[in-house]
């Protein structure tokens, strides 16, 4: 697989974020002409600069009623990645585009697909704003969606393709050098956040005494956490010895990681939700009338069965009788320890039992180690919590029970929320808490150094960035760096010689001036 791009240099820019909804969040790598800039909205994105532009659906919501195909992994794949650093450069001011809809919906509301075109088209329009005109024709584009795109091609493969074919016609009809439209791995969509976070970090390379860069003395990379809506991915440096599924060498900047990629397709947060409603609903008397522990005591809504069972990921725990347009009421049911038990049914915990290096569902996981940085929807899970940052185990988990001990009425008045959102997050909170412990094995140790954060340095922490920098790949990743001329330890001894000798001269100095003067 071929996963670097040839082009011209641009620099990266630090950016801001906007929004604190998960649903309306716009995201932006602001930049200056000649530099990166770009803007990201929760349905639809672009990285671009006077080189390059890069769109993005970032579409995990929209998931369509089930055709003809079952849902099946893909082969697992271990591409060698090659990377380069581009300085940073001082941010412009921000700009913002309203988001819509995911493009794996198309198709299904004529009123929706006209808004879908109307927020894709009003990125495109910034684009246009912000590259020069006279630089139109070399600057290519490029546009990856992800795991809504990668359940619908699973659910059917006929309109996934007929969709990705009508947003490359749109792309190709724009002044700009098209490249490609393609549906990106979940094993690449992880790799990439796990790029953006070390890039933002500094932890691939830093700038010396002399401005130039340079590798970091004993550099430690984060890892990775990343939950959409259908997916959810983990990515992290290992040992150069571990052996399994999932392992990619990646070169870059001329050093050589092993990194450990997974991604769990129908365990995003939405997915994930409906899979336990489905679950629920199975178990009811009445599955017309279901019990949610996981929703708040005084709390009730109907929903139709499609929006369940509509899932790919669902379609196999269908109840008798299903009918897609018939309802549900679902109550509220205030229970966390119920509802951890409810979440903790999707998880295939038992296939790892004996295993030292396994996550659930048997698949393979080296052991976690270091820092982590858990963004997307782990953040906005930990903002609802008041947790953002970094935690304790306990402390997460007695705030995660208090806010479901918490009534419909109460949460509403305590939690500025829109309700939509409100009512699940318990059990998102339960569903962070049993993927990172249950799943990945985070004890109480290492959770110390999980860090819920949105951003770094002023720059939101996305899959798309560490996309841009792989396709934007300028330099042989084996050329050298600039380094010291002489060793660190050598360099710091000479500094301190040489800082005593001018300390000593200025002192003899000020004795040679008082003793002329007196």
């Amino acid at each position: 697989m071929t996963i670097t791009k040839q082009a011209k240099a641009w620099n990266v820019t630090e950016g801001v974020s906007f929004g604190s909804n998960v649903n309306s969040d716009c995201r932006e790598f602001p930049g200056q002409v000649g530099s990166l800039a770009g803007v990201e909205c929760s349905s639809s994105s672009i990285l671009l600069g006077r080189e390059g532009i890069f769109a993005r659906c970032n579409d995990g919501s929209g998931v369509r009623n089930p055709r003809s195909h079952s849902l099946t992994s893909a082969p697992p794949r271990f591409p060698r990645l090659r990377l380069v650093q581009t300085p940073q450069s001082a941010a412009a001011p921000p700009t913002s585009v309203k988001t819509g809809p995911g493009i794996s919906d198309l198709g299904l509301n004529s009123s929706q697909d006209e808004e879908t075109w109307k927020h894709f088209k009003n990125c495109m329009a910034l684009v246009k704003q912000i590259i020069p005109a006279s630089a139109y024709n070399s600057t290519p584009i490029f546009l990856g969606a992800t795991a809504g795109m990668r359940l619908l091609q699973l659910q059917n493969e006929t309109t996934s393709n007929q969709i990705l074919l009508d947003m490359k016609n749109y792309l190709q009809s724009l002044p700009f050098h098209f490249q490609n439209a393609s549906i990106i791995s979940g094993e690449e969509e992880g790799l990439y956040g796990w790029i953006t976070v070390n890039y933002l970090m500094d932890n691939f390379l830093e700038k010396d005494l002399w401005n130039s860069w340079v590798r970091p003395h004993g550099a430690q990379t984060a890892g990775s956490l990343d939950l959409g809506g259908a997916s959810t991915q983990i990515a992290f440096a290992t040992t150069d010895d571990a052996r399994g599924e999932g392992l990619m060498k990646v070169l870059l900047y001329g050093y050589e990681y092993t990194v450990y990629t997974h991604s769990f397709l129908c365990f995003g947060k939405n997915e994930a939700e409906k899979t336990v409603l489905a679950k629920l609903v199975q178990g009811s008397p009445d599955p017309n009338t279901v019990q949610n522990p996981c929703y708040p005591l005084g709390f009730n809504i109907t929903m139709r069965q499609d929006f369940i069972f509509g899932s790919e990921c669902t379609k196999d725990l269908r109840v008798a009788n299903y009918n897609p347009e018939g309802n549900i009421t679902i109550f509220g049911g205030g229970d966390a320890a119920e509802c951890r038990k409810a979440v903790r049914l999707i998880f295939d915990l038992r296939s790892c039992d004996g295993s030292q290096n396994c996550s659930f569902n048997g698949v393979y996981q080296p052991p976690v180690s270091g820092q982590f940085k858990a963004y997307a929807g782990f953040y906005y899970t930990a903002w609802a919590l008041r947790l953002i940052g970094s935690s304790t185990l306990d402390q997460f988990n007695s705030t995660l029970w208090s806010f479901c001990s918490m009534d419909w009425p109460k949460l509403k008045k305590n939690y500025n929320i829109t309700e939509k959102h409100l009512k699940s997050y318990c059990y998102s909170a339960n569903y962070v808490y049993t993927i990172l412990v249950d799943g990945y094995k985070f004890n109480a140790e290492s959770w110390d150094h999980i860090y819920f954060e949105r951003q770094v340095k002023k720059t939101s922490i996305a899959w798309t960035l560490g996309y841009m920098l792989t396709l934007s790949n300028m330099i042989p990743a084996e050329a050298k760096l600039v380094r010291l001329p002489i060793d660190n330890t050598l360099f710091a001894g000479l500094l301190f010689l040489f800082s005593a000798l001018i300390i000593i001269t200025l002192v003899i100095l000020i004795i040679l001036l008082i003793r002329m003067c007196y």
